[in-house]
């Protein structure tokens, strides 16, 4: 059956997830040495911040590869649904370390804004960050492309926080040309901001690590999975419906009533069809379906989490 013949390329897939990845981290080696050398050498907090703020994307692109890799070895005994949470794991690493250097740029710049000692930056400076900002447009573009291709979650938040970037680098850029028309405390300001982007996007990253790996799953993931379970062919009625985020999958286990008058083989028919309508509908490659015959006078339960 269709899905199942996309199961056996998921790894194949995940693989080439890779790419995305490395063209991330290349950019954000090269842009953040630039952008450090320059900020440095020409006195601009902004451009500074902004390369430091392209070092923790260094650190999250890299927990994305390491995911990646992880996440292409296959089921064994001790891991029997496969190893996809290792990429939420890695995840909820770089964002501990995404906040740490978020908090030391949000303290630096603080401590400057506090001491009133401003001065103007290199115009240079800002077309720096304006062509980095082109860079990482370029770099969302060729992965928000492959993550829809694959149907990939981890490139595709690698993809939005390549946007993020580009926007911060704007930001700076406003920030350094703001300054050279004597508003020289716009710098700092422009710097303080993008630590509490940084930090913001730790906390996303956290947040939604932390629901993954505590089995967390949004609940209009769940009216929608059960609204096509309902309207399958042969259901009667659904008493129960779980799923959890695994990696890059998510597992659903279902519960449902049919006719008690059909035959088994008429049961697990019923089973495939509400399989092959979650893979169609939602890309939902793990199903388990249990099915029972119908008690009226049961209550049915819409769904839990």
């Amino acid at each position: 059956m269709g899905w199942e013949v996309f199961k056996l390329t998921q790894y194949e897939e995940i693989k080439k997830g890779e790419k995305g990845a490395w063209v991330s981290i290349a950019a954000y080696l090269v842009l953040s040495s630039i952008k450090l050398w320059i900020g440095y050498t020409f006195l601009s907090g902004a451009l500074v911040a902004d390369g430091y703020n392209n070092l923790t994307d260094i650190i999250a692109s890299v927990a994305v590869l390491i995911g990646l890799k992880i996440s292409q070895k296959p089921p064994d005994v001790d891991h029997p649904y496969g190893h996809f949470r290792a990429e939420t794991i890695a995840a909820l690493i770089a964002s501990f370390i995404m906040a740490t250097v978020g908090l030391q740029v949000i303290i630096d710049t603080g401590r400057k804004l506090i001491g009133g000692d401003f001065e103007a930056p290199n115009l240079l400076t800002a077309w720096v960050a304006i062509g980095a900002a082109i860079v990482m447009l370029i770099v969302y573009s060729y992965n928000s492309r492959l993550a829809k291709k694959i149907n990939n979650a981890a490139l595709h938040a690698a993809a939005k926080d390549n946007l993020s970037d580009a926007l911060v680098s704007i930001g700076a850029a406003v920030g350094i040309i703001g300054a050279q028309f004597g508003w020289t405390w716009l710098d700092p300001v422009a710097a303080l901001a993008v630590g509490l982007i940084i930090c913001k996007t730790a906390w996303e990253i956290f947040y939604s690590s932390t629901h993954a790996l505590t089995d967390g799953i949004d609940e209009k993931v769940l009216k929608k999975l059960h609204t096509t379970v309902a309207n399958t062919k042969g259901v009667r009625a659904i008493t129960d419906l779980k799923a959890r985020v695994h990696g890059n999958n998510v597992l659903v286990e279902i519960i449902v009533q049919v006719d008690p008058e059909l035959s088994l083989i008429e049961g697990h028919t019923i089973c495939d069809e509400i399989e092959r309508r979650l893979f169609k509908k939602h890309n939902i490659l793990n199903v388990n379906v249990h099915v029972e015959p119908l008690e009226p006078e049961q209550k049915t339960s819409e769904y839990n989490i």
